[in-house]
């Protein structure tokens, strides 16, 4: 019943998720779109089909809402489902146009910031979580240094940071783990399909927030 309960509110933020997704799911430098969508993909003011084909940030909000439920710990949930939020947004935006947009990953900072008290009261826990969030971002800090990553990653990178710590460090680490599988085996199913080549610039959020997740759901 819960699972059930989840897929039907994801269900339904996902529509508002479209629109945001169709909103900044831009190449940098060009404004934002003005769409409004509905959950077949056509804008209600130009009639054309911007962003994903229908409903598939629908069902992807749906599958995250029905995990959260059924498995995610009660007190974590606040939080859960502010990562959750922007994080279907940020996944879709990504795989689209390869960008992070500081729209959406700096509130999600500031409101990571605040929920984390509320997920676990205990000071040391706080700190743990400051501590995993400097961690991940000063890592993917330096893979932006010397390594083909973006800056949008990094600004990414403590929100997930601190919600991983949140389980403890073996959840940090099964999470740096897990994005990097992710990524692997997405970049090969790409190779094999003949979708990309090696030089081929990829996304890395979605495997970011995706590993986050799976760490999240499995060691909790």
């Amino acid at each position: 019943m819960l699972a059930t309960l989840g897929a039907v509110l994801g269900l339904l933020v996902g529509v508002l998720l479209r629109s945001a997704v169709v909103r900044y799911a831009v190449p940098g430098g060009e404004p934002w779109r003005a769409c409004a969508v509905t959950p077949l993909g056509r804008c209600v003011r130009c009639g054309e089909r911007p962003g994903p084909p229908p409903l598939m940030v629908e069902l992807a909000a749906a599958v995250v809402g029905a995990l959260l439920a059924a498995h995610a710990p009660g007190r974590w949930l606040p939080l859960l489902v502010w990562m959750a939020l922007f994080g279907v947004a940020l996944g879709f935006v990504d795989a689209a146009v390869k960008r992070l947009p500081d729209a959406l990953t700096l509130p999600l900072l500031v409101g990571t910031a605040l929920l984390v008290p509320v997920a676990d009261h205990r000071p040391e826990v706080w700190l743990r979580c400051a501590l995993a969030a400097g961690a991940l971002g000063g890592l993917f800090l330096l893979l932006a240094l010397f390594a083909p990553m973006g800056l949008g990653d990094v600004k990414l990178a403590p929100s997930l940071g601190a919600v991983l710590g949140l389980g403890g460090w073996r959840t940090f680490y099964a999470g740096l783990l897990y994005m990097w599988l992710i990524a692997a085996v997405w970049a090969v199913a790409l190779l094999v399909l003949r979708r990309a080549g090696r030089r081929t610039e990829l996304a890395f959020g979605p495997a970011m927030l995706l590993g986050t997740l799976a760490a999240v759901l499995v060691t909790s």
